[in-house]
């Protein structure tokens, strides 16, 4: 999960830029959207890996 907390600091700091940099506002909201983008895949990949490791042990 410290992946995701890198992924989402990125995150808010593309957010933070967009509220100083009026100039380029649209270009660092739209980096704030491909890192949250790759959080919510973050996420899906870690309930997937956790739903395969139980399914494992159930068969066992």
């Amino acid at each position: 999960m410290n992946r995701l907390v890198k992924i989402r600091s990125q995150e808010s700091l593309c957010r933070e830029r967009a509220a100083l940099d009026f100039d380029r506002r649209v270009f660092w909201l739209a980096q704030a959207e491909e890192w949250e983008q790759r959080a919510l895949d973050e996420i899906a990949y870690h309930f997937r890996e956790c739903n395969i490791g139980q399914a494992e042990l159930a068969r066992n």
